[in-house]
């Protein structure tokens, strides 16, 4: 019985989020990720029928043995009944065994198909959703929300059709048995199931409070204990007054645990002793009733056994609905996600990009950054509402064209669109009105397939994932040999380097890339887009982290990538793009100028100052960073 009341309180605090109406659309949509997984639900379920089944029979077979006792009879019939219920007790561990490995598939395969949608549909998210949402929330539906729903069927769907068959065989024979027994024990659950609903909401509201306070303080943990974020931390020396605040929420976690527990066995210890006291009543009224003659003392055991049968299906299905809800709450939130449509899609019959040495066009573009209501939820950014401000135009009818081989280079000041412009290109963002064009193909009809391999680009960040040097530059170019992963390191001047690491080319390097130097971490991406070999080239401050003896290093191998392949550049350091083909001059969206290098310094327009500026500042200066 104190099995009992655990989980009918564990059921009621996990339970007491979801008392909201059924949602159809979403049962049906519960109902497509089921279908795939429908024959082994239907042999789950008939697995819950058997079970129950043999869980009636076990004690009717206990009180014929007692009558079998007490009347006299033959030692044969006693023990072929005392066979009979080992063979019931060995089926029902068989069983149970078969019903645990159907739910473990079942759950995990729902588990598994969930994951790979939202997994999958998130990748096509743009990357403006990516730069709102919290990436703690979004995991955490992929792990803890998906693992909710999967409860739906590992659990609640077994445990309503076995509960209702233990329940209505129970109460049947039971009533067979003794009707006045039976009715008086039912006058008991009240007291077993009142005191269950109101604990369970206290405790729930406990175990949320705990959540919420762990959530926060893995929030802070994942902040802190970054790289940039300890290094921010120890900057500006704070670390006794951080210990504290966590220390705070620790200890409110710690004090919630203590209520916690003290209110879960005096919850128990009640309901232990509440079931004690209903045994009390079958033994002493059944008793009472054996030695009157009107009850058969086997019967009496058959009541006790069976009455600790009947208070389990009973206030597990009293709480089933809100299981089943609390099941829904979790589906909701995982449709919530694969409901948000990625702004940029590719169509239906996409195309290639032609062959040889192509274009790169922009004509007449437009755009502006997506609101936070057509990229994010206000759930993943962890906001009571979203921000609808966005949709301003940034850039105001850009036109360009850089020819087959040719080198656009884009200068301006900090904010006048450069980056924006480049992040169009590999559909990053999509232009709102106008065209951007790759090998004369608007990149919208192109499959994404096709651009990523025309199409590689360094950012400013330089990032790395936590892993080995190897599996970093092999993004590029699964298929490629060790020799080729060193000539594009030699290139990047960075053989030197990782020849000397422990592991050479399977050294793992830190999150982010953080075991290495802002400048080793911007060559090891540059050597990415060596080994890639793609035809078009876009370089967004390439060379920002490097000092003057690397930046020259770099340009050198960068200067053999680009040649033959059509490049955009945009560049902080004036001097390494004097070589462009094409120089435009970006502000506030436009292009206020355009030409080379020597067109533009006899033009004196803005350009030609920001030439000045950077070339006239005095030894020592700290330069101005004019990066888009």
């Amino acid at each position: 019985m104190e099995t009992t009341a655990w989980t009918q309180l564990q059921s009621v605090m996990n339970a007491q989020q979801a008392r909201r109406p059924l949602a159809r659309a979403t049962l049906r949509r519960v109902a497509g990720f089921a279908r795939p997984h429908r024959r082994r639900i239907t042999w789950f379920v008939l697995l819950g029928v058997v079970t129950a089944l043999l869980a009636v029979a076990t004690p009717v077979l206990a009180g014929r043995v007692v009558d079998t006792i007490v009347s006299g009879g033959d030692e044969e019939t006693v023990v072929r009944l005392a066979l009979l219920i080992a063979l019931i007790a060995v089926g029902e561990a068989a069983l149970g065994l078969l019903a645990r490995r159907l739910s473990a598939t079942l759950g995990e395969g729902l588990i598994l198909d969930l994951r790979t949608a939202v997994f999958d549909h998130v990748q096509r998210m743009p990357v403006a959703f990516f730069t709102r949402t919290r990436t703690g929330a979004l995991v955490s539906r992929l792990n803890n929300d998906v693992i909710g729903a999967q409860r739906a069927f590992s659990n609640t769907l077994s445990g309503v059709v076995s509960n209702v068959v233990t329940l209505l065989l129970t109460l049947a024979v039971m009533l067979t048995l003794s009707w006045q027994i039976t009715l008086l024990a039912l006058l008991l659950l009240p007291v077993f199931v009142i005191p269950a609903r109101r604990m369970g909401s206290r405790m729930a509201r406990l175990q949320r409070e705990a959540a919420d306070h762990n959530a926060a303080m893995g929030t802070r943990m994942t902040e802190r204990f970054s790289a940039p974020g300890a290094t921010l931390i120890k900057l500006f020396g704070r670390p006794d007054e951080e210990s504290a605040e966590f220390a705070a929420r620790a200890a409110r976690v710690r004090d919630i645990g203590v209520r916690t527990a003290m209110a879960q066995s005096a919850f128990i210890t009640a309901l232990t002793l509440v079931s004690a006291l209903a045994l009390a009543l079958v033994y002493g009224l059944g008793g009472w009733f054996a030695l009157r003659g009107t009850l058969e003392p086997g019967a009496v055991v058959a009541l006790a056994l069976l009455l600790t049968r009947l208070y389990a299906p009973l206030t597990a299905l009293a709480g089933a609905r809100v299981e089943i809800m609390s099941a829904l709450v979790s589906f909701e939130r995982v449709f919530e996600v694969l409901d948000l449509k990625p702004l940029i899609e590719e169509k239906p019959k996409p195309v290639e990009v032609p062959d040889g040495p192509v274009s790169v066009e922009f004509e007449d573009v437009r755009f502006g950054y997506p609101s936070a209501d057509k990229v994010s939820l206000a759930s993943l950014e962890e906001v009571a509402s979203l921000d609808t401000r966005g949709g301003t135009e940034v850039l105001h009818g850009v036109s360009f064209r850089a020819e087959p081989g040719r080198t656009v280079a884009l200068v301006g000041s900090s904010g006048a669109g450069k980056s924006t412009v480049a992040a169009l290109l590999p559909r990053l963002y999509d232009a709102d009105t106008g065209t951007v064009r790759i090998g004369g193909v608007d990149v919208r009809d192109l499959s994404a397939r096709s651009l990523r391999e025309t199409l590689g680009m360094v950012t400013q960040d330089g990032h790395l994932f936590h892993d080995s040097v190897r599996a970093n530059l092999l993004l590029a170019r699964p298929g490629a040999t060790d020799d080729e992963l060193w000539d594009v390191l030699r290139r990047s001047r960075l053989d030197t380097l990782v020849r000397a690491l422990p592991d050479g080319l399977d050294t793992v390097v830190g999150e982010r890339g953080y075991r290495l130097s802002g400048g080793e971490r911007q060559r090891m991406t540059i050597a990415r887009l060596l080994l890639a070999r793609q035809r078009v080239v876009i370089l967004d401050e390439a060379t920002a982290h490097l000092d003057n003896t690397s930046e020259a290093a770099v340009q050198e191998a960068l200067a053999e990538a680009l040649e033959g392949r059509t490049a955009v550049v945009i560049a902080h350091r004036l001097s390494t793009v004097r070589a462009a083909d094409l120089i435009l001059v970006v502000e506030d969206g436009h292009i206020v100028e355009r030409g080379t290098h020597d067109q533009l310094l006899a033009t004196e327009g803005r350009y030609a100052e920001l030439y000045r500026t950077q070339f006239r500042e005095p030894a020592g200066a700290v330069e101005i960073d004019t990066a888009a």
